[in-house]
């Protein structure tokens, strides 16, 4: 599984294509801001998109959804709590399969309702849920700090410390890590009670 990692607009997000090398079918993740760019990569690497996925769905990660869609025929793909238009639906644990490739969802709720993980061949692409150093807001409507706690904490935590981390926006030290590396060195990803988390996040 190949990563481009595609840095994009002016809130320092990331769009990914995600390529199966076996077959050069790919998915691409929350598209947004510089679609041309994306496009480049697609073409570049002759590659047929399967399935447009949004780890959420503000609108800095869903904005070039249709776009995307009609110059590449793919549906696009939200979690099944997602309140905007799409096409397909997926629920925790469900496999999103293109070429010999896939990636397994994890419902993390938090920064907003629909957020998930996308997990697979030692890479965990975390959206809005886990930055690198830090987290998602969760004073946006359908964020909810005790869920952000939980998802941190009871899902994430208990992760393999090796896996890859690609987060929704560039808002670290590095536009990569390793989730061992995040609960070693994030604050959000200390042990402390839920109390302590909410205090931490202003909410207590």
């Amino acid at each position: 599984m190949i990563v481009h990692q595609i840095p994009v607009g002016s809130m320092q997000n990331f769009t990914y294509v995600v390529e199966d090398e076996d077959t050069s079918e790919a998915i691409i993740i929350d598209p947004s801001w510089d679609l041309d760019e994306i496009m480049r990569t697609i073409q570049k690497n002759n590659l047929k998109i399967k399935y447009i996925v949004n780890t959420h769905h503000h609108f800095d990660h869903t904005i070039g959804n249709e776009t995307m869609k009609a110059q590449t025929n793919a549906p696009i793909m939200q979690y099944k709590t997602s309140t905007i238009k799409h096409d397909l639906e997926v629920s925790n644990g469900q496999k999103i399969k293109f070429g010999n490739s896939e990636l397994t969802v994890i419902h993390t709720p938090g920064h907003s309702k629909d957020s998930m993980c996308l997990v697979g061949d030692g890479k965990i692409f975390s959206g809005d849920t886990l930055f690198v150093g830090t987290c998602g807001r969760v004073d946006l409507p359908g964020g909810d700090a005790r869920e952000l706690y939980h998802s941190l904490v009871d899902i994430l935590r208990k992760m393999d410390d090796n896996l890859l981390m690609y987060p929704g926006h560039n808002y670290g030290s590095t536009p990569s890590s390793t989730l061992g590396t995040q609960k070693k060195m994030n604050f959000v990803m200390q042990p402390r009670t839920e109390a302590e988390f909410l205090e931490i996040m202003g909410i207590g």
